[in-house]
């Protein structure tokens, strides 16, 4: 992009900047409160979401693509409470956002902060502007009716596809101009930051073609690879080397990741400028075990592979966020292991609604993330299911209710427990009816199924994977256990026997255990047993 159009874009920026902030609240009032705005925090490795100053772990729900709508939220509200969710998710639509050429309509983002604050409960926005799922659908109309704002790809053989250009500079200088007006008045309105991370596009890329072969794009595709992608890369390449010289077979494949991010990258850039919360791009997945060759998958996006192209490409994003709707749980748990990254933190905004899906909050959180979300648990009806997705019934939100409702009143400490490492969290896999954490002097044996009693009787595993547990260490002989359909035992590293000293059932209230009971007996003879009830043990454990 040459200087005089950056220029103008930046002007653009400023402009609505002052638009968005007349007649709403004043810029000293929004100010006051940007010291604790929530932020990603890196620590060898690990990373953690603070809000008010302290990691948070997100207990979410995303809401169906249509939800966000005024007279649909009395059918999503309830099934939030029910859920016990702490954090919602909510699009933000362009098409309503900005109905006519620079004229923004903010009544749908303001319901929603007030109703999220009247429901007690914080909202991730997710910006549907130029992509959604790989297409422009939520452009508005003005745009759509004029070609030049907009331009479609074109694939190999010539034909228009179904899909925006990365190289549209009209449609980019939109997209920077109304993502401006959302940041500006997020920051004007919403000073006690209701709004914690703002999603910038919806699984961008492209469907039907590796990339775009349009003029444009051939010849950026025939010119010299930047050199922020050689190093994010690991690639040495002469400085005339163009893309199939340098990437040879995956040439198409991380020339388009790299478009498409690019163009991501200076909305999210624009935006941040302005109002900088925690911003990230979510990706359709690819099968992380036998991912074939594109077009199988959306090209473009935040795949695995390309993730160092868009760290590179697009720096003002805090992170990439995989979407799973694999069943299959050597798959999904293989997605988690790579999107958790040193450079990367660990974010599922969008996770299958079925009720196999329910125990991979706790996979998440064993591998140190941020926060989770299915999707689609709202009451609003939605017929043309997506794979992943079930029919939505008081059952199957309660299926996931399970979860939130153990884990929301010790969500902070288990999100400052993550965030110090001494947390862990499996779950069930089928075929594998046992598994073990390793806490150095202790060894904490995982086993799913009934029965639960007697010594020598291992459970063989539930009917269906459901079992699922998470356990922090505390102190050298303290732990804190948590989970559902399973059995947890200690075993020492000396090869003495274990006992358990003391083993309290309580809750959380402000960040303090209570006890309500010490389990003893049947409860701990043989081993701890977790059922379907949500409940939280403190356990010291010794040796004779």
């Amino acid at each position: 992009m040459n200087l005089a159009r950056i220029a103008f874009l930046l002007r653009a920026v400023a402009a609505v900047a002052a638009l968005a902030t007349v007649g709403v609240v004043s810029p000293a009032r929004a100010q006051t409160a940007v010291g604790s705005l929530p932020r990603i925090v890196q620590k060898e490795g690990r990373h953690a979401l603070f809000v008010d100053g302290a990691p948070y772990l997100i207990l979410g729900v995303q809401v169906n693509n249509s939800s966000a709508w005024p007279a649909m939220l009395p059918k999503v509200w309830p099934a939030v409470g029910e859920l016990h969710a702490n954090t919602v998710e909510m699009p933000i639509y362009w098409e309503q956002f900005e109905p006519q050429q620079g004229h923004f309509d903010y009544t749908v983002l303001d319901t929603l902060l007030t109703q999220a604050r009247q429901h007690r409960v914080h909202l991730i926005l997710l910006w549907f502007g130029t992509w959604k799922n790989g297409s422009g659908h939520y452009m508005p109309e003005w745009m759509k009716r004029s070609p030049e704002l907009g331009t479609h790809i074109v694939d190999a053989k010539g034909r228009p596809l179904d899909s925006p250009s990365p190289y549209a500079k009209a449609a980019l200088a939109a997209d920077i101009r109304a993502f401006s007006a959302l940041m500006t008045r997020l920051k004007a309105v919403d000073p006690q930051h209701t709004v914690l991370m703002v999603q910038v596009q919806n699984e961008p890329g492209t469907w039907g073609s590796v990339r775009d072969y349009s003029p444009t794009a051939q010849r950026l595709f025939e010119a010299p690879v930047p050199a922020k992608v050689l190093a994010a890369m690991n690639k040495t390449a002469g400085p005339q080397a163009n893309w199939q010289e340098v990437f040879g077979a995956d040439a198409e494949e991380f020339f388009h990741a790299w478009s498409v991010a690019h163009y991501i990258g200076q909305v999210a850039a624009a935006g941040k400028a302005i109002y900088p919360l925690p911003l990230y791009t979510n990706a359709a997945v690819r099968d992380p075990i036998n991912p074939g060759r594109l077009p199988q998958y959306e090209s473009g996006g935040p795949t695995d592979n390309v993730i160092p192209i868009w760290k590179a490409a697009a720096p003002a994003l805090d992170l990439l966020a995989p979407d799973i709707y694999l069943e299959d749980s050597a798959r999904y748990l293989k997605v988690l292991e790579l999107y958790r990254r040193p450079d990367n933190a660990l974010f599922v905004p969008e996770s299958g609604n079925k009720r196999e899906f329910a125990r991979y909050v706790f996979a998440a959180i064993g591998r140190q993330a941020i926060g989770f979300a299915p999707f689609g648990l709202d009451y609003t009806g939605y017929s043309n299911a997506p794979l992943g997705a079930a029919k939505i019934t008081e059952e199957l939100v309660a299926e996931f209710a399970l979860n939130y409702k153990l884990l929301g009143p010790m969500s902070r400490e288990i999100a400052k427990l993550n965030f110090e490492g001494k947390l862990q969290a499996v779950v069930e896999e089928k075929g594998k009816p046992s598994q073990s954490l390793n806490f150095g002097s202790w060894t904490v044996k995982v086993s799913y199924g009934l029965p639960q009693f007697g010594w020598g009787e291992n459970p063989p595993g539930n009917p269906e994977p459901t079992g699922r547990v998470l356990v922090a260490r505390l102190s050298d002989n303290e732990f804190l256990v948590a989970g559902f359909f399973c059995r947890v035992d200690f075993q020492d590293s000396t090869g003495k026997q274990r006992q358990f000293m003391r083993v309290d059932e309580g809750s959380y209230q402000n960040g303090i255990f209570k006890p309500i009971r010490i389990w003893n007996g049947d409860q701990t003879d043989y081993g701890l047993n977790f059922t379907s009830e949500p409940q939280i043990l403190h356990v010291r454990v010794g040796t004779f």
